[in-house]
């Protein structure tokens, strides 16, 4: 059984989608979760409905991922309150579609910021008190397209990969600590930005939101996109003492999409 009881988690991303079940799972599995995300009144809402029966204490922080030096300061100055973390979920919105022949110079220095930089902001802060501990985790919420490149998300593709590098450096340097450093990469997945995603190209191909579905799931295997909470489940298993041999992997959690190795 994954038991996070103790542990002390920060989730971004985690007032919907996959970040708020992740959340919601850490709680339930004992942690001390801190929500961060950008709107105050829907991390209201979600730290309400996370479990305390464990006497469990959460807490939230407000930042957006388009300010870097906002997040810098948000975190600098939690952290200097002598809060400290066994856990961090690196998790935010993915960049709008489009082919990259269309993308913008602002599309790509945008989600480097969100992506790239949150995540390196967010890592430098905690890891000081991770590597006092021996003990941290360090999870990546990205996509497939590291592993095959998803037609129509142009900047999507090029920077899920450069953090799935930026990870893989990371995991080695850190790993004398006791800290791992993991990626998970779900595949289609309920949630708001896949709904967004499939009205998208409806509209583009001028078909219907129930042709493209059908069309998606022809490329899954196990023929459904997935739930936040089966995405949440790897990231739990990750996030637990029991995966302390496992670093510096990406794991596709996509019901079968993913054609290669």
């Amino acid at each position: 059984m994954i038991d996070l009881q103790g542990k002390r988690a920060l989730v971004g991303g985690s007032t919907q989608g996959i970040g708020k079940a992740i959340a919601v799972l850490f709680a339930k599995l004992g942690a001390h979760v801190t929500l961060l995300a950008r709107d105050e009144q829907k991390l209201r809402a979600t730290l309400a409905e996370l479990d305390t029966s464990k006497e469990q204490q959460h807490a939230f922080l407000c930042a957006d991922f388009k300010q870097p030096t906002t997040l810098k300061s948000t975190i600098d100055s939690y952290i200097a309150r002598g809060v400290s973390f066994d856990i961090l979920v690196n998790n935010t919105g993915g960049p709008a579609p489009g082919a990259i022949t269309e993308a913008s110079i602002v599309a790509f220095e945008e989600a480097f910021a969100m992506h790239v930089l949150c995540n390196h902001i967010l890592t430098q802060a905690l890891l000081p008190n991770m590597k006092e501990k021996k003990y941290g985790r360090i999870i990546n919420i990205i996509s497939t397209s590291v592993k095959q490149p998803i037609p129509g998300l142009g900047v999507s593709n090029t920077i899920r990969a450069a953090v799935a590098s930026w990870a893989k450096t990371l995991a080695s340097e850190v790993a004398p600590y006791g800290i791992t450093v993991n990626n998970v990469l779900p595949g289609a997945t309920q949630t708001a930005r896949l709904e967004s995603l499939i009205l998208n190209k409806a509209q583009k191909t001028q078909r219907t939101r129930e042709d493209i579905i059908h069309e998606m799931l022809q490329e899954i295997p196990a023929k459904r996109f997935a739930s936040p909470e089966e995405i949440a489940n790897a990231v739990a298993f990750l996030a637990s003492p029991a995966a302390a041999y496992i670093t510096g992997i990406s794991l596709a959690v996509d019901g079968g999409r993913t054609t290669c190795l």
